[in-house]
C-alpha cells in the first residue's frame, strides 16, 4: 500500500489530502500540521476581529476528527516536521504536545507549509500590543486583546489586503486607525490611478494613511505604545504588522530542493519539486504568470486549492496539470470593492510589453433603476492584435462580477475587441443593455482602431500652454466653475459645433470632460471637421482624484 505524508494543511494540503482520497481509497495518507487546526478560513479572520463574524468555530472548517470520519486520513495536529531526509525518503516529527520526536516515512511528500508573515529587522516588535494576523492562533489571541485591553487607537503597518480589511475592521469597533506603509498607494496590486478612489473613501472613513513611511522602531513604556515614523512619534494602543509573507522554505532548504523567486520551491506545472517523489502546493512556491509566462509568487488561496487538487491527481495517476496564476483578487473596503486580475502597468513595463490602457466609468446596472452604484474600469491590453492583459475595478456594487467576466477573458486569451461581443445578462436591478464589460471593450477597440485618439492623466503637466496647441474642456460651465485643469478653455459639447470657427484647425486639440465619454463626442465631432483631436482617457475625474493628494 502506498504512503503519501503531507505538510501542512489549510487550502493547499487539505485539497490535496481530500482529492486524493477520493482517487484512492487505499492509500495510507498522513497529514501534519504545527497549529491546532487543519482547515480554517484565514481570509475571514479580519472579519471575525470586526464582529461581522460572530462565531469562532465559523472560522474551522474541518477538524481533525471530521477529515478522520470523512477522508479517512491520519491527521496530526500540534506536530512540526522538524526535518526532511530526502535520501531516506522520511520526515522527522516533533510532537509539540509531549515533546516526543519520531521518523514518518513516506512513497510520495506533499510540502504544504505556507507562508510567514514577513517581520522587519525592527526594534520592539516583540512589545505588548503588537500582532501579526496569519494563524487562528493569531485571531484568538488578538482579539482577547481587544476585548480585555479596549484598545483606542491602532497602527496598522502595511497597505496589501490584509493590512486594508484589518484597518476597516478596527475602525468598524470603534478605534482610531493609522495605516502606515511604504509605498505611494494601496493594494500593490493595483496602479497608482486606480488605488486614489480607495484612499479618499478610506480617509473619509476616518482612517488616516500615512503614505512612503517606515516604521523605524517600537517602544512601550507600559500604557501606550510609541511608533517612529519617519522621525516622528506616533502613539498607538494596538499595531497590526502586515507587510508581506514569505513562503515557509526551511524544510526545502534543508532538503536542497530548489528555489527560486523570493525563496520560494520551484514545481513544474505537476506541482513536482526538483525531488520527483515530492511534491510543493500554494504560499510556498513559484507558479508561472500565464500573462508574461514568467516566475511569480502569488499566495492566494485559489492557486493553492487548484494546486492541491493537481498534485494529488498526478500522484493518483492522472495527467493533470496546473498551467499558472493571473492574481485574481477582491478585496471590501468599507463601502467600496476593488477587484483585480491579470497583471498592471509595472508588471507591463517590467516584460516590455508595448501595451495601451484605458478608462471607463459605468454603473453597476440600469441608472434608471434605483440603488445604481458607479465603478470605474481599467483595461490593460497590447497595441497590437489587443490581447486583454489586465484589468482593475473599483467601485459599487457589481465590481466583483465584472472582474471575474474579465478574469474568464483573460485566461481564455481574448482581446479587447471580443469583450465587445459578450452577450452578458442583462435585466434593470443587474446591469445595462450594454454592460460595463462591453463598455471597457468599446473604449479599447476605439482606441485601437483610431477612431479616437486619446492622452492620459500624467500627460497633462507636460502639455504646452504656450497657444501652440488647443486645450479644451467639453464640460458643462457648471461642472468647469467647479473645478478645471490649467490652461483649458470652456466649450460645452453640445454648442461645439457652432463654435468651431473659434478653433484653429492647425492646432492639435487635446480635450477632456468628466469622465471621457462626452470627450470621445467631441472627438468625433473635430476629428470629422478636420482637426487632430485627442480624449483624455478617463476625464477630469480621473485626473482630479489621481493629481488631489
Amino acid at each position: 500500500m502506498s504512503k503519501t505524508v503531507i505538510v501542512g494543511g489549510v487550502a493547499g494540503g487539505a485539497s490535496a489530502a481530500a482529492r486524493l482520497r477520493r482517487l484512492d481509497e487505499h492509500r495510507e495518507i498522513v497529514m501534519f500540521e504545527r497549529g491546532k487546526f487543519i482547515s480554517f478560513a484565514n481570509c475571514g479572520m479580519p472579519y471575525y476581529i470586526g464582529r461581522t463574524i460572530t462565531r469562532r468555530e465559523a472560522l474551522t472548517l474541518q477538524s481533525p476528527a471530521s477529515f478522520k470520519a470523512r477522508f479517512n486520513v491520519d491527521v496530526r495536529v500540534q506536530c512540526e516536521v522538524m526535518a526532511l531526509n530526502a535520501p531516506d525518503k522520511s520526515v522527522t516529527v516533533r510532537d509539540l504536545a509531549t515533546g516526543e520526536t519520531y521518523t514518518e516515512s513516506y512513497d510520495t511528500l506533499i510540502l504544504s507549509p505556507g507562508a510567514a508573515p514577513i517581520r522587519p529587522p525592527i526594534d520592539g516588535l516583540d512589545s505588548f500590543g503588537v500582532f501579526t494576523v496569519r494563524t487562528l492562533e493569531d485571531t484568538f489571541a488578538l482579539k482577547q486583546f481587544i476585548d480585555s485591553e479596549t484598545p483606542r487607537a491602532a497602527v496598522v503597518v502595511g497597505g496589501g489586503f490584509i493590512g486594508v480589511e484589518m484597518a476597516e475592521n478596527l475602525a468598524e469597533l470603534g478605534m482610531e486607525v493609522t495605516i502606515v506603509l511604504n509605498d505611494d498607494h494601496l493594494i500593490p496590486p493595483l496602479d497608482y490611478d486606480m488605488a486614489c478612489d480607495l484612499h479618499r473613501h478610506i480617509r473619509d472613513k476616518g482612517v488616516d494613511i500615512l503614505f512612503d513611511s517606515a516604521v523605524e522602531s517600537v517602544a512601550h513604556n507600559g500604557s501606550v505604545l510609541k511608533l517612529r515614523v519617519n522621525g516622528r512619534e506616533l502613539p498607538a494602543d494596538l499595531v497590526i504588522m502586515a507587510v508581506g509573507v514569505a513562503p515557509e522554505n526551511t524544510l526545502a532548504m534543508q532538503a536542497g530542493l530548489e528555489t527560486g523567486l523570493r525563496g520560494a520551491i520551484v514545481v513544474d506545472n505537476r506541482m513536482r519539486t526538483s525531488d520527483p517523489d515530492i511534491f510543493a502546493v500554494g504560499d510556498v512556491v513559484t507558479s508561472r504568470d500565464i500573462v508574461t509566462g514568467s516566475s511569480v509568487y502569488i499566495p492566494l488561496a485559489g492557486p493553492a486549492n487548484r494546486q492541491g487538487r493537481v498534485a494529488a491527481d498526478v500522484i493518483a495517476g492522472l495527467d493533470s496539470v496546473f498551467d499558472g496564476v493571473q492574481g485574481s483578487s477582491v478585496i471590501k473596503c468599507f463601502d467600496l470593492t476593488a477587484a483585480t486580475t491579470g497583471i498592471n502597468e509595472r508588471t507591463a513595463r517590467a516584460a516590455g510589453i508595448d501595451y495601451e490602457k484605458s478608462f471607463t466609468y459605468s454603473a453597476g446596472h440600469a441608472t434608471y433603476y434605483p440603488g445604481a452604484e458607479q465603478m470605474s474600469v481599467k483595461l490593460i491590453f497590447e497595441k497590437a492584435g489587443g490581447r486583454l492583459l489586465g484589468a482593475q475595478i473599483v467601485g459599487g456594487g457589481g465590481v466583483d462580477k465584472r472582474c471575474d467576466v474579465l478574469a474568464t477573458a483573460i485566461r481564455a486569451g481574448m482581446t479587447v475587441y471580443d469583450l465587445t461581443k459578450l452577450e452578458l445578462c442583462y435585466a434593470p436591478p443587474y446591469s445595462s443593455a450594454k454592460d460595463p464589460v462591453n463598455m471597457a471593450g468599446f473604449v479599447a477597440e476605439n482606441i485601437l482602431k483610431g477612431i479616437t485618439e486619446v492622452f492620459h492623466w500624467h500627460d497633462v503637466a507636460e502639455l504646452p500652454r504656450d497657444g501652440s496647441v488647443t486645450l479644451l474642456d467639453i464640460r458643462t460651465t457648471g461642472e468647469f466653475a467647479r473645478g478645471s485643469i490649467d490652461g483649458f478653455i470652456n466649450i460645452p459639447v453640445d454648442s461645439l459645433r457652432d463654435n468651431l470657427g473659434k478653433l484653429d484647425k492647425s492646432k492639435p486639440v487635446y480635450v477632456t470632460c468628466q469622465v471621457g465619454l462626452r470627450g470621445h463626442v467631441a472627438c468625433r465631432i473635430l476629428a470629422q471637421n478636420g482637426f487632430q483631436c485627442l480624449n483624455l482617457s478617463g476625464g477630469y475625474r480621473l485626473y482630479s482624484g489621481v493629481t488631489s493628494r
